[in-house]
């Protein structure tokens, strides 16, 4: 079997790929890249999943995390109720913390509010600082069930602590989901690339 080469750098530079890959049942189904950007919205449709994934998305802010919501109202309001558990996994670069916990500070209990992707307060704006990591999320379009999701971010906070961040929940509501934002709980996104692929 021929070997393809990719000429691009990274992920978030791959626009196009030879046939003779097999992609299966995965579709990039939109990208954006901020810059300075204040949110990052995607329109979400009837894929059985989604996978986004997070590359390099850097903070114009110190020390803010990365959330998002969803909306059933075609992106007017974002404010679904939602229910999620958190933990989280660090250590520095000296080795002299390091810790696995359940963190209550970024689960939210049928709250309306954004939820966390990283650790409380967790990235900072370093140009060593940034957060990637991915968001799956189950049957959005679904009119019958709630709707899960699963995350996990790896993020830099004060220039020398790992945080390997462990999100899921459900947002509580069976009306279709119809559109997904993401921002940084203080400033903009000053910049990174977000991918959404579609699962069937």
């Amino acid at each position: 079997m021929a070997l393809t080469k990719l000429n691009n750098n990274g992920i978030e530079g791959v626009t196009a790929l030879p046939s003779s890959i097999a992609l299966g049942d995965m579709v990039l189904v939109s990208s954006a890249t901020a810059s300075a950007s204040a949110s990052i919205e995607f329109t979400l449709g009837d894929y059985k999943e989604y996978k986004f994934f997070f590359v390099n998305i850097h903070p114009a802010t110190d020390s803010v995390n990365l959330q998002f919501q969803c909306s059933t109202d075609g992106g007017s309001s974002y404010g679904v109720t939602l229910t999620s558990t958190a933990f989280v996994a660090f250590h520095n670069e000296a080795g002299t913390s390091t810790g696995l916990d359940y963190q209550a500070a970024d689960d939210l209990a049928q709250s309306t509010s954004f939820q966390k992707l990283t650790h409380d307060a967790a990235t900072g704006n370093a140009n060593d600082e940034c957060v990637t990591g991915t968001l799956q999320f189950f049957n959005p379009s679904s009119t019958t069930f709630v709707k899960h999701f699963i995350s996990r971010t790896s993020s830099n906070h004060a220039s020398d602590y790992e945080l390997d961040t462990y999100i899921a929940g459900y947002f509580n509501t069976t009306s279709a989901l119809t559109n997904i934002r993401f921002k940084m709980s203080s400033g903009n996104i000053d910049a990174g690339t977000i991918l959404m692929y579609g699962i069937n």
